[in-house]
């Protein structure tokens, strides 16, 4: 596929990040207005919970958040830690904020993973920045493909235990983004016996599991509870995506009180700001609101991924809110990629020699923006039908 604006770092080159193209570097490259441009690549909430609305205002009326907003805010983040302790049904003890997971992510590379070595383990395909953290440490980076789409794009944990034998920090990402699915039941606790089983043989310590679990609030899915039984397992939430507050950047890693107090000497001081510690607070506390969002979302989607089969498209099956669209060959995404570009609709791409550079990835917006995208959708089909004609 030849390159588009928005590409992921390829499995088989160093990895460099492509950070998405702004709205403006669109508009500009493909001659439509900024105002037209909708974006289905980025996986967020297409709009942002009542609660946030409610929490600025009565912040700017009392000019005051957590703290004065001419102060920095409180160091150990205790009330939005707290929230997130009681959301996640683990000790105040178990919770380290971060701005966004991907400094969570960040955090848990400098942690587990010494300067200038180490050895992490990917399943891939999968996101991108577990690579690039990894990499960013001057770790050698194995990447182990996952089992094949009829599988459900589960991990291959044979596969996964010999690669893990000489590392020390296992990225994991449940459910998989972009594949949208989850681990099967019981695979993660598969892995982590059989890691630790291995760990015991050679006698060493077991390596750091990170679980990404960004979009667990969709699948209703958690690894939490075997932490009990593996105590180097982190499992990384945002609120970012169920909780649509993705421009207020906070993340967390849930782990055993000792396993965070490895990551906690990289944790800068105040990296996350007050008024999204206020908003996330009682965004957690909303669960309600949550719920509501998520009823939405796998309704839009069961709609969405039907449409797509009407005009001709292959939707794969989804636990999350966004969805993977096979097209069967690169040169077809390709087509289909830049005719969406053309009416500004920015899907996620995959480059050449990618896994997935067959698919295309679309997130679930409204049903409105999702129309306009299944409108396109028709169009560019019929106009590559005339043309195959």
């Amino acid at each position: 596929m030849s390159p588009t604006p928005v590409t992921m770092s390829l499995p088989t080159a160093p990895a460099v990040y492509t950070w998405e193209a702004t709205n403006e570097a669109v508009a500009e490259r493909y001659g439509v207005r900024v105002e037209d441009i909708l974006r289905f690549d980025l996986n967020t909430s297409p709009r942002p919970p009542e609660v946030l609305w409610r929490a600025l205002e009565r912040g700017f009326q009392t000019r005051r958040f957590e703290t004065s907003l001419s102060e920095y805010p409180p160091s150990d983040y205790r009330r939005l830690s707290l929230a997130a302790a009681e959301t996640y049904g683990v000790a105040g003890e178990e919770v380290l904020v971060g701005a966004g997971a991907d400094e969570v992510l960040d955090i848990t590379a400098k942690a587990f993973l010494p300067p200038g070595g180490g050895r992490a383990v990917v399943p891939i395909p999968t996101y991108s920045m577990y690579r690039v953290v990894s990499e960013q440490r001057g770790a050698t980076v194995a990447l182990v493909p996952r089992l094949p789409a009829e599988q459900g794009w589960a991990i291959d944990v044979p596969a996964m235990r010999a690669a893990a034998r000489e590392s020390t920090l296992i990225w994991l990402c449940s459910p998989n983004n972009p594949t949208g699915l989850a681990e099967p039941p019981g695979v993660v606790a598969a892995l982590l016996d059989g890691l630790a089983e291995d760990a015991a043989a050679d006698g060493r310590t077991p390596p750091a599991v990170a679980v990404d679990e960004a979009y667990a609030e969709f699948s209703g899915d958690t690894v939490l509870s075997l932490r009990s039984t593996y105590p180097n397992l982190v499992v990384v939430r945002t609120a970012s995506k169920a909780y649509g507050l993705a421009g207020l950047r906070v993340g967390f890693a849930l782990a055993r009180r000792e396993t965070l107090e490895r990551m906690e000497p990289y944790r800068p001081p105040g990296s996350v700001g007050t008024i999204s510690i206020t908003v996330v607070e009682q965004a957690l506390r909303d669960q309600p609101a949550l719920r509501e969002t998520v009823e939405r979302v796998r309704a839009e989607r069961s709609r969405l991924s039907e449409a797509m089969r009407a005009i001709g498209w292959r939707p794969g099956p989804s636990v999350t809110n966004f969805i993977l669209v096979d097209f069967g060959t690169p040169e077809r995404a390709e087509a289909v990629a830049e005719g969406l570009l053309r009416r500004g609709i920015v899907p996620r791409t995959f480059g050449a020699g990618h896994p997935l550079n067959a698919s295309l990835r679309f997130t679930v917006r409204d049903p409105d923006e999702d129309d306009r995208l299944l409108r396109s959708a028709a169009e560019i089909e019929r106009a590559l039908g005339e043309n195959a004609a």
